[in-house]
């Protein structure tokens, strides 16, 4: 009778290992695909502000809307809750995340002075676990 006991014990606590492993296991295997997608969507805004002018081609500040930016300046203080496309419409698999630019004239590249180059900073959040930033410089040259 005592052995019965103690192997239920046992086996109890050898489970309860493995089920835990397995629920943190679960908990975590979507964060790769969280983490993975807001990358994808730093990287898609960074490629598109990126891809714009340095200097403004007509001369107009502020643009109505990000379909109309047409420099990089333009999309500085943009805040999309819900990642956008390019032309600004909603993609509802992505509605949980919130992407914040920032553009700011920057030191940081030798030789070049602030006037002639800026930080383009993009941040995609998706609480609670993602926080992600990425970077990049555009110079007027």
């Amino acid at each position: 009778m005592i052995e019965l006991v103690i192997s239920i014990v046992v086996v109890a606590i050898a489970a309860s290992a493995v089920l835990g492993v397995l629920a943190r296991s679960a908990e975590t295997s979507a964060d790769a695909m969280v983490l993975s997608q807001a990358v994808s969507t730093a990287t898609a805004y960074l490629e598109e502000i990126t891809l714009k002018p340095f200097v403004d081609p007509d001369g107009v500040e502020p643009e109505a809307g990000r379909a109309s930016f047409d420099d990089v300046a333009d999309y500085d203080g943009l805040v999309d809750v819900g990642a956008r496309d390019q032309f600004g419409n909603a993609l509802p698999a992505l509605a949980g995340y919130t992407v914040r630019v920032t553009v700011t004239p920057s030191t940081a590249l030798a030789g070049v002075p602030s006037t002639d180059a800026v930080r383009v900073d993009v941040r995609v959040t998706f609480p609670p676990s993602v926080d992600l930033t990425l970077s990049a410089y555009k110079t007027r040259y």
